[in-house]
């Protein structure tokens, strides 16, 4: 393993690897990581897992916990509703700020964005289109220019990546509907403000609908083995 990653690069790819571990499913939401065991595991030194380690966690997708060490992310139903409640007004916010400055560039890089991600979902690649889609998502928070906004989608991106990719696997499922997007690029491009924000509502809702199903199901099977073994 260590003999394929460049040297100058090393910190950055380990980081691709292990969030790639992390959205296959192959280290659960909630399961402990180890700076020594993940170095034996990539066959590297302790120095470059480290930076890839800090990487993921100012990512979101691994948390520190004092006294205790890392953990992959693991998130509640009410977290859930916090994160898409917070990202419904983020969206619609920054829908605002670009409206006027919508021009050939931002078409060409939604159409683009779009694109990547039917071409991922036509291949079955159901972590690449989770990807795609959120830099879809991502477009509108770029061109706003507004870095705090940007950095609050960053950390609202980790965790959709990871219950996604969890609730995929949960269902067999390799990304969304082909068609899922049709009405949200269309807007954003064509249609008033106003109905773009409808737009997003109504996306985010039927998101937001699918994600806690899951994860309250998953809460249920937790607490149903809990009791079986007390």
């Amino acid at each position: 393993m260590a003999g394929t990653i460049k040297r100058e690069t090393m910190g950055s790819q380990l980081g691709s690897l292990l969030r790639g571990a992390i959205l296959s499913g192959e280290f659960a939401p909630g399961a402990p990581v180890t700076e020594t065991a993940l170095s034996v595991k990539f066959g590297v030194s302790r120095g470059p897992m480290r930076e890839a380690m800090r990487q993921l966690t100012d990512e979101g997708l691994l948390v520190a916990i004092p006294y205790t060490g890392t953990r992959v992310l693991q998130l509640t139903s009410a977290d859930i509703e916090d994160i898409y409640s917070m990202r419904i007004c983020l969206e619609i916010f920054a829908f605002e700020q670009i409206w006027d400055r919508r021009g050939e560039t931002f078409r060409a890089a939604l159409e683009a964005r779009h694109a990547a991600l039917l071409e991922a979902i036509d291949a079955g690649d159901d972590i690449g289109s989770i990807g795609a889609e959120l830099d879809l998502h991502g477009l509108a928070y770029e061109t706003c220019g507004n870095g705090i906004l940007l950095s609050s989608w960053r950390g609202i991106r980790a965790r959709l990546q990871l219950y996604w990719a969890a609730h995929h696997r949960a269902h067999g499922i390799t990304g969304p509907k082909r068609e899922s997007h049709d009405d949200y690029v269309r807007l954003a491009l064509e249609g008033s403000c106003e109905r773009m924000k409808e737009e997003i509502r109504g996306h985010m809702r039927r998101g937001l609908d699918k994600t806690m199903a899951f994860v309250s199901s998953v809460e249920a099977e937790k607490a149903g083995s809990s009791r079986r073994k007390t």
